[in-house]
């Protein structure tokens, strides 16, 4: 069907899969820092904004940490079920770094979590405050090694291969590959803007209904700080990411840039926009900027960048998928720093709570940075191609001995449980968010969740959603 065979669904099953799972840790890791900085601010001020606001993403927080362990769940699993090969060849590296992210990270997460989201009025602030930022902690600790062990597929190093098996020979050097630095920075950093996006859009929403308060405001306010600030400190790291990559992956590069050929000792235009053809090799209706491929990617305006043609046709990436998810994120990350820099002139203006095209603009660009992340793991990912293990093993020889039919039946399924269940969990969390924070959330007289007397049962009950019977149910589902 479609000319697919069982390598390519189980490729797109793990796409489809990561692709919802990689949008809940981001969120997580930026929302948990985020409620790190409420608590703080607010032991520091007494200013009971802040203390709203940490009630109300909170209850946010506990859903889509919900989700994303569920969702994290069936990436261990396809390991073994549709990558068994991958798993006997280089297991020994990838397991332990998983292995490590659960004893360290998610122990972490779990032994405070509990804390975070139900003693509020239990334990000491101190305490409470410890427990929010150990939570934090554990949400970037978890991204270290969830990079790492992807990072050494990208750029593997410390090792030996002995039966046709991964040995390793330094954890230092498996651990700190060479891409493993840079990438870790540019996820980290992207999930700080990505929730900094998500917080301002949610305050742009409440703003455009006339929903105005110091907690809508101050949540608006942090979120474009946070995007002025961080959004061009991200595109600096993708600078040096970018730099990385070329020295080595160069054939990911080349795909990237749709840059089939060199001509003599020409330096490399950079291609705006075009149509990469597999089959032709080329380019079709290619937008150049003479120069400015070496510029960006050499820093000179007379080096060349290596060309698609220079490698055999069996170890390309596939340019026009790459090409064009590349200029997505990139193209994001310009209309990010944009946003940030018009908030700060609307901010001098004193105008930035009441500028209904900034408001508008904020609001859209909510998913924006979930967006960007998905584009740069498809360009990550996709750019790694032939080689699930880059230069060592090559993904046709990683995955099961899986017929056609069995892995177009868990396909399915994965996609109508995955829009059942997550889309259900999608949408109670944004019934949360229109809600927006309550000014009394500090009191004593709800019947539970963070802050509140009653220990709720599960972590998800954190997200009460005033007795509702329907998100009962759906939280109890979840």
């Amino acid at each position: 069907m479609f000319g697919l065979e069982a390598l390519d669904l189980a490729r797109i099953q793990f796409a489809f899969t990561i692709s919802f799972h990689i949008l809940f840790p981001a969120i997580t890791i930026g929302l948990a820092s985020y409620l790190a900085v409420l608590e703080g601010l607010w032991l520091k001020t007494h200013n009971d904004t802040y203390r709203d606001l940490y009630h109300f993403w909170s209850k946010i927080f506990a859903v889509n940490f919900g989700m994303g362990v569920v969702s994290g769940l069936v990436m261990a699993y396809q390991f073994g079920t549709n990558w068994s090969r991958f798993s006997d060849f280089a297991g020994s590296v990838t397991g332990p770094l998983l292995t490590y992210e659960v004893l360290t990270a998610f122990f972490l997460e779990a032994g405070f979590l509990g804390v975070m989201l139900f003693g509020w009025n239990k334990v000491g602030r101190k305490l409470h405050f410890f427990s929010t930022v150990m939570v934090a902690i554990g949400t970037l600790i978890s991204t270290f090694w969830i990079l790492a062990s992807n990072s050494w597929m990208q750029t593997p190093q410390g090792f030996e291969i002995v039966n046709g098996q991964v040995i390793p020979t330094d954890w230092l050097a498996i651990i700190f590959n060479p891409s493993f630095p840079y990438r870790l920075m540019h996820m980290a950093t992207a999930a700080f803007v990505a929730t900094a996006f998500f917080v301002g859009s949610s305050a742009a929403w409440h703003l455009l209904r006339g929903k105005d308060n110091p907690a809508i405001r101050t949540m608006l306010s942090m979120a474009m700080w946070m995007a002025l600030i961080v959004a061009p400190i991200q595109a600096v790291i993708g600078d040096f990411h970018g730099l990385n990559t070329l020295k080595h992956q160069p054939a990911k590069i080349a795909a990237i840039e749709g840059h089939w050929e060199n001509h003599g000792n020409e330096a490399t235009p950079l291609i705006l926009f075009g149509w990469p053809d597999m089959k032709e090799e080329r380019t079709k209706y290619a937008v150049e900027i003479p120069y400015l491929g070496s510029l960006i990617l050499t820093h000179s305006l007379d080096k060349q960048v290596p060309a698609l043609k220079e490698f055999p046709p069996e170890d390309r990436p596939n340019s026009t998928i790459v090409f064009w998810s590349f200029r997505i994120m990139v193209g994001l990350g310009f209309l990010m720093i944009f946003t940030g820099l018009w908030s700060l002139w609307l901010r001098k203006r004193d105008t930035l709570y009441t500028s209904r095209p900034f408001l508008y603009l904020a609001l859209w660009m909510g998913p924006s940075g979930l967006i960007a992340i998905l584009a740069g793991w498809f360009t990550t990912e996709i750019g790694r191609q032939p080689w699930v293990v880059y230069g060592l093993m090559r993904t046709a020889d990683a995955s099961s001995n899986h017929s056609f039919m069995q892995m177009s039946i868990t396909l399915i399924m994965f996609v109508v449980v995955y829009f059942a269940l997550f889309g259900a969990g999608l949408g109670y969390m944004m019934r949360l968010v229109r809600k927006g924070p309550k000014t009394d959330e500090g009191k004593e007289t709800n019947d539970g969740g963070p802050g509140q007397k009653r220990t709720p049962a599960r972590p998800l009950s954190a997200a009460d959603d005033d007795g509702a019977e329907h998100d009962r149910s759906l939280t109890k589902e979840i």
